[in-house]
């Protein structure tokens, strides 16, 4: 429960000093387990060459790591609703470290990317994210934005600090006895942080008023699965557009010339420049909204991405590897929060499981399809193009459920602060 203004918090309650050290813990281990998304990206160009595949062939392992990551995380979000998110945390881990352990023995492409999108991807990882997310929103209430925009930069805070350490090991004793290695670290570092989540969250009792018809409050007057569907939908295309430099920047600084440990390098600066602008977004949430901080993030990435057919300089991809990750940081967290402002507390694990998965959905397709732009055209230009074509959709998404609230009917987000009508 939430405490009445001028009521001390509860011990252990929402808001309380627990909920922030249990987000710290949560912060680690989205981070620890984050390396799942990252490794391929730095070692598809030695996977690549070992095997000797083509670029988009070369993707696959990042494509099916995605797919696995994003079904898996629905069924471990049901998973945490139900036994806590302890229980999926610590199943994860095991079958990640367990899934790179594996992969340093894999003898083909196709065994290496079923390793890495079964155990890595499906079982690994995925317990890593959305869950943990899922579970953050329930124990903050005021703060709600900084503290799950905080969590989801887990994957980000990997992002930055993962690549150029793998990229250091994979010169130096090779990707297979990388993987060993991370195999082990996750193991030995992951276990007992997971311990700190061993509390369930606080009751939240609350439900949704419904409307006339049927119909529940906070999804604009549509269905609740079809709110859901739509904002997947939204998901799954500003992620592809996203994909495109996250994906491919390695293999595109090796083409240029630049070699891999520059590209590796900018994936880094991407990533910790995305940590900046997700927790910037967490505070513009708080204030705003969410919907119209979705809004932001997608219009500001569609104009980081252009960047990118202009400038292919070293210097100037540095400096557009950093504005891309500064632009688009918010968009993640801005659909854990339009989830959690819609639905009753208790599907918060599922649901946001579901539109979180979507966006890896969306960095599945969009990194095996811009892999296949390469290969058919020799260019990235082309796949930028088709990333902004993406992106758009998004925008039109969330500027249409913008304009669908604003006749004065009540739909579940305040004019400020994106507060539901209900308060858990």
């Amino acid at each position: 429960m939430t405490a009445a203004p001028g009521e001390a918090v509860p011990a252990g309650g929402v808001e309380s000093g627990y909920a922030w050290v249990r987000l710290v813990a949560a912060v680690c281990l989205s981070t620890l387990g984050g390396v799942g998304l990252w490794s391929i990206v730095v070692a598809l160009p030695a996977v690549q060459q070992e095997f000797g595949t083509l670029r988009a062939g070369a993707s696959l392992p990042y494509t099916l790591t995605t797919i696995g990551f994003a079904i898996g995380g629905v069924v471990m979000g049901r998973a945490a609703d139900r036994f806590g998110v302890m229980v999926p945390v610590i199943f994860g881990t095991v079958m990640l470290s367990a899934g790179y352990v594996a992969t340093a023995f894999a003898t083909s492409m196709l065994g290496f990317a079923i390793i890495y999108g079964g155990l890595i991807g499906l079982l690994g990882s995925c317990a890593l994210f959305g869950p943990l997310v899922a579970d953050t929103s329930l124990w903050f209430s005021r703060r709600r934005g900084i503290a799950v925009s905080l969590c989801a930069s887990g994957n980000y805070f990997a992002g930055a600090l993962w690549p150029p350490v793998l990229q250091h090991y994979i010169e130096t004793v090779g990707w297979r006895q990388t993987h060993i290695g991370i195999g082990i670290v996750c193991l030995v570092t992951m276990l007992p942080l997971a311990l700190v989540l061993r509390r369930r969250p606080p009751v939240q009792s609350a439900t949704l008023a419904p409307l006339p018809g049927g119909r529940q409050r906070g999804t604009f007057g549509l269905s609740p699965n079809a709110f859901q569907a739509l904002l997947m939908v939204a998901g799954v295309s500003c992620c592809v557009a996203m994909a495109m430099p996250q994906v491919h920047i390695v293999a595109y600084c090796v083409d240029l010339g630049y070699g891999a440990a520059r590209g590796a390098e900018m994936l880094s600066l991407m990533l910790a420049c995305g940590v900046v602008s997700r927790l910037a977004s967490g505070w513009i949430l708080d204030r705003i909204g969410s919907l119209a901080t979705l809004l932001m993030g997608a219009s500001l990435q569609a104009v980081a991405l252009a960047l990118f057919l202009p400038f292919d300089g070293l210097v100037s991809l540095y400096v557009v590897s950093a504005v891309f990750g500064l632009f688009q940081g918010g968009i993640v967290p801005s659909y854990a929060i339009i989830v959690r402002e819609s639905f009753p507390p208790e599907e918060a694990g599922f649901r946001v499981g579901l539109v979180l998965s979507s966006t890896l959905i969306g960095m599945a397709i969009g990194g095996w399809m811009s892999g296949a732009i390469f290969d058919a055209t020799g260019s990235y230009q082309a796949a930028v193009l088709n990333g902004l074509a993406w992106n758009a959709l998004t925008m039109g998404i969330a500027l249409w459920l913008i304009l669908r609230a604003r006749p004065g009917r009540k739909q579940g987000f305040g004019a400020a602060g994106g507060r539901p009508i209900w308060q858990p």
